[in-house]
């Protein structure tokens, strides 16, 4: 059964939650600053963790951008609120952050700026922070080195604080499989790293879904849509298929990313990944009679 596994990301519900409090990097004054896209509010993030629970979720990834305050406080109630509804923050998902770039006074305020969304997440109770491996080519070998010896810094620092340090298949510098798994091999094992099914390259989606499901922290299950907005099931489906054989533990996340209603859109890809999992079940139960 898949169900046990099913989670959600704070961004498939990036119009209901409030503002965007995009990560920005100021290079007039060299520093991190705040960019806020206004969004409407209907549910507070507080009330997030037993919203997703009645709604069949163990697991909820949040985006950093949704966080309203980072203080001690905030980060103390939303710990109990997870902890209310039995359901567990999963990942910290930090949307900024290059640290492989080669100018060195940003790479290391990227660092220190990472060092504290850990610092938050253990606060907040989270199990890992996602953080983005870089932003430079995919081919750059120096970009990579950067990255990896940053990860391993920040793995230690979370390690002390009891918050895993995890990266993505997301942005350049992991955009293909090669350079993926080139990053991946450089760290260690402690180092997993979530899947994300629409951030492959099309050609490459099947055999990155084998290569980085053994190695998920998690699975963003992002389907391709039909010319008339429905699931394409088939292609969906086979992915599913590669995660099952590859990947018994990782929590499935939903990733809703179309316009419409966004519920609707969750609920759609959840029941797809319910019949696939009520189907293999079957399957599995037919093969062994």
């Amino acid at each position: 059964m898949l169900d046990n596994r099913l989670a959600l990301s704070s961004w498939s519900l990036h119009r209901l939650l409030g503002p965007l409090r995009w990560t920005i990097w100021d290079e007039q004054n060299r520093t991190q600053a705040t960019a806020e896209q206004p969004q409407p509010q209907e549910i507070d993030l507080l009330d997030l963790p037993h919203v997703v629970k009645e709604r069949g979720f163990h697991y909820l990834e949040l985006c950093h951008f949704h966080f309203p305050s980072t203080d001690d406080a905030y980060a103390a109630k939303l710990k109990q609120a997870f902890s209310d509804a039995s359901v567990q923050f999963h990942t910290l998902l930090v949307d900024y952050g290059d640290i492989s770039s080669p100018d060195e006074q940003r790479r290391q305020s990227d660092i220190a700026f990472l060092r504290r969304w850990l610092d938050i997440a253990a606060k907040a109770g989270a199990a890992a922070v996602r953080v983005i491996a870089g932003e430079q080519a995919a081919d750059d070998a120096d970009a990579r080195q950067r990255s990896s010896e940053a990860l391993a810094l920040l793995r230690e620092y979370g390690e002390a604080q009891g918050v895993k340090v995890v990266t993505e298949n997301f942005r350049e510098l992991t955009a293909t499989i090669d350079s993926w798994r080139r990053l991946m091999n450089s760290l260690p094992p402690s180092v997993a790293t979530i899947v994300d099914f629409g951030n492959l390259l099309p050609e490459e989606r099947d055999t990155g879904v084998a290569y980085g499901a053994p190695l998920a922290h998690s699975i963003h299950a992002k389907p391709l849509y039909r010319a008339d907005g429905t699931i394409d099931k088939e292609d969906f489906d086979r992915l599913l298929s590669i995660v099952a054989d590859k990947s018994d533990r990782a929590p499935i996340t939903v990733i809703f990313d179309q316009d419409g209603e966004m519920w609707e859109g969750i609920s759609d890809i959840q029941a797809c990944i319910r019949s696939f999992g009520r189907d293999k079940n079957e399957s599995d139960g037919a093969s062994a009679d």
